[in-house]
């Protein structure tokens, strides 16, 4: 009797949590149709001179990202809280929908940006 209501109360609690996971995320269509996220206007924030780590945490999971170091030595970014934002594209406040991909351009913290880029700075 006692296992019987231990595996049903382990059952209810494993589709309560599935309710709950269910109802924080959001439906995406191809059309467009869905929730009201295609209809909310969304910005790109001004990320130059921050650290890499604020545009993972500020941006929606959803966006597509392409991360590169400008330096010149075409290093691997793998920790990004040790790199900092030099270059970006599209530029702050520019709309933000479901093609557009950010291009952040990035420096090992410490070092300065280099002077083509921060003539050019996007």
């Amino acid at each position: 009797m006692r296992r019987a209501a231990a595996v049903g109360a382990g059952a209810l609690l494993a589709l309560a949590a599935v309710a709950v996971t269910s109802a924080e995320e959001r439906p995406e269509t191809e059309t467009g149709t869905g929730t009201g996220d295609d209809t909310e206007k969304r910005t790109v924030p001004d990320f130059l001179g921050l650290g890499l780590w604020r545009v993972f945490t500020r941006l929606d999971r959803r966006t597509r990202l392409d991360v590169h170091d400008v330096s010149g030595r075409d290093r691997r970014v793998l920790w990004p809280s040790r790199w900092q934002v030099c270059t970006q594209y599209p530029e702050a406040g520019a709309d933000l929908d479901r093609r557009t991909t950010v291009m952040i351009g990035v420096v090992r913290r410490g070092e300065t940006c280099p002077p083509r880029v921060r003539t050019a700075r996007r």
